[in-house]
């Protein structure tokens, strides 16, 4: 078995803001297997947050080389990796490399339902509030909108507000990408329950999310920074309704199958989300997102062009993936 792992840069067609900062391109790190006859991919997205980069997670990946060669096994790779980026790529590789081999698709193997369409949340990134404005009456016709949120200079309850006079009719979600505080959560939470929002992300940082307990959530909160793999779920209780599952933290989609039923199991709502990236990085995460309640699979529809073969949206209903994609 051969790997080989790339860096790949996909410009977005605008700039994508959280609370956390702005960037203009996608950047990616792809690994490919192959016997010869057959390959697979799997697309990841490195994780500043964490203190990933995309030279950092290409060497981990590269790293693998040898342990690939002598035999190394999807089952393995989850011992031999910690969670990460760098696993997600190479056991979204397997995955795929295992559906070619054998002639199956990826929810065959995984013991699945064969895949239905989604509607996927569309991001409305974090600007000044006439700007966040301006873009949701772009997207009014999108069922399912996300709002970043999360600024320092406390016009957040202004941005939802606004949002929520241009699309009266949107379910709309938050995320705040940890950028809320104790001294704000309670009028950022009231006013997003004002403008009748579903679900917020994150609203306090992951190693201060404690108040979460302490108070009346009179909206349902979603763990993502905060949650990774399975091991994070003990520390949510009490704290968060929901949990979002993305494959570059959990460290791939084999790791993400057992978080999700394990989330279930204890009374977390499911999330599916995404970073900014090509069909790629999203097809393994439509499979995942078909147990979900709420389904963020955006990252295509920000860049200015998607991989050839990449997911079919029709507006906000995203296709299936197709086997010359993934899986």
């Amino acid at each position: 078995m051969h790997l080989s792992v790339r860096i790949e840069r996909w410009p977005l067609a605008g700039a994508f803001s959280i609370s956390r900062g702005s960037k203009t391109e996608a950047v990616v790190v792809v690994a490919e297997l192959s016997d010869g006859p057959h390959h697979g991919r799997g697309e990841c997205v490195p994780y500043a947050r964490y203190g990933e980069t995309p030279e950092g997670v290409a060497a981990a990946v590269d790293g693998m080389r040898g342990a690939v060669q002598r035999g190394l096994d999807r089952a393995g790779l989850q011992n031999a990796m910690p969670a990460s980026a760098a696993r997600n790529a190479l056991d979204c590789a397997y995955w795929d490399f295992a559906a070619r081999r054998s002639r199956r698709r990826v929810h065959e193997l995984a013991g699945l339902a064969a895949p239905l369409p989604l509607v996927t949340a569309y991001t409305i990134s974090l600007a000044a509030p006439a700007a966040m404005a301006a873009a949701a009456e772009r997207a009014a016709a999108r069922p399912l909108l996300k709002v970043k949120l999360g600024a320092a200079d406390g016009d957040d309850p202004k941005r939802i507000a606004a949002v929520r006079r241009t699309v009266p009719r949107a379910e709309l979600i938050v995320d705040a990408n940890e950028g809320w505080s104790d001294e704000n959560l309670a009028e950022n939470l009231a006013a997003c329950a004002d403008a009748g929002v579903t679900l917020i992300e994150q609203p306090l940082a992951q190693k201060r999310d404690a108040a979460l307990s302490r108070i009346k959530r009179p909206i349902p909160v979603c763990a993502d920074e905060s949650v990774h793999d399975r091991a994070s779920l003990d520390a949510l209780s009490g704290k968060y309704d929901a949990i979002n599952v993305k494959l570059d933290k959990a460290g791939g989609f084999t790791e993400a199958l057992a978080l999700a039923a394990e989330a279930e199991r204890r009374g977390f709502a499911l999330m599916v989300g995404c970073m900014v990236a090509t069909s790629l990085a999203m097809a393994p995460a439509f499979l995942l997102a078909q147990r979900a309640r709420f389904v963020d699979l955006d990252g295509p529809l920000l860049l200015a062009k998607d991989r050839a073969h990449g997911l079919r949206y029709d507006g906000s209903l995203v296709h299936p993936p197709e086997p010359a994609l993934w899986g």
